[in-house]
Formats: C-alpha cells, sequence, structure tokens
C-alpha cells in the first residue's frame, strides 16, 4: 500500500514506516503530524485518484528531527571587471517517518448510488400519475 501526498509544496510517494526528508515542518521532534492532501492512493493494486485530492484520506506520520542540509555554493562573476561574489546556503529539512496510511476502503462500482436516484426517480413519476 502507498500513496502519493502533497507535503509542504511537494509531491512524495510514501509507504508505511518509510523515513523521508522534507522541508522544515512546524512541530516539535516526536509530535505527529496528519497530510490531508493525498493525490493518489493504493490499496493491493486497486488504485483511487483524487480530484484533486482523496476524499477521507489522510497519512500520518511523526517527526524525527530538524536539520539542515549539505552546503550549496552559489558563485557570480563578471568577467574582465574585477566582480566576485560567493554565497552559501544550507536549506532547513525535517526527517519524518510515515506511521499509518489511512483512507476510505476503495470499493467496487456498485448500485448503491444508482439505487438511490432510481428510486427517486420512480417517486417523482409516481407524483406526477397521481396529479
Amino acid at each position: 500500500m502507498y500513496a502519493i501526498v502533497d507535503i509542504a509544496g511537494q509531491q512524495f510517494k510514501v509507504e508505511k514506516d518509510q523515513k523521508i526528508f522534507v522541508h522544515r515542518l512546524e512541530g516539535e521532534e516526536g509530535e505527529k503530524v496528519d497530510f490531508q492532501k493525498v493525490l493518489l492512493l493504493d490499496e493491493d493494486g486497486k488504485i483511487k485518484v483524487g480530484k484533486p485530492f482523496v476524499e477521507k484520506a489522510c497519512v500520518t506520520a511523526t517527526i524525527l528531527s530538524h536539520l539542515k542540509g549539505d552546503k550549496v555554493t552559489v558563485f557570480k562573476k563578471k568577467r574582465r571587471k574585477g566582480y566576485q561574489k560567493e554565497n552559501g546556503h544550507r536549506q532547513f529539512f525535517s526527517q519524518i517517518q510515515i506511521e499509518n496510511i489511512e483512507g476510505l476502503t476503495i470499493k467496487k462500482a456498485k448500485d448503491e448510488p444508482k439505487a438511490e436516484v432510481k428510486e427517486a426517480i420512480v417517486e417523482k413519476t409516481e407524483e406526477k400519475k397521481s396529479e
């Protein structure tokens, strides 16, 4: 079972007990976080695609740690002008572990909603006939 989740503006394919690095999340280490923006849900080969999100689906994770990524060096230079500038950047990340993937159990398309619609149509036609 896996899900594709939107976490802090990025999409991740996650499975249960997987550890991933995401952009810094609000919350303390050890705190549980819920992600409601589930784009796709796969339960034993049955795939549910959201429009844009899967309803009643949730991914629960625990924040393991907050840390900084590797340093990225930015170097600017204009030739023959004597201009050079070096700058560095380290992105803040949070390491999370996926605890649970909850989703509305995917049902096969049965006649449940269609039967309700048919009953409503039959009732309306009977009312019109009685008038």
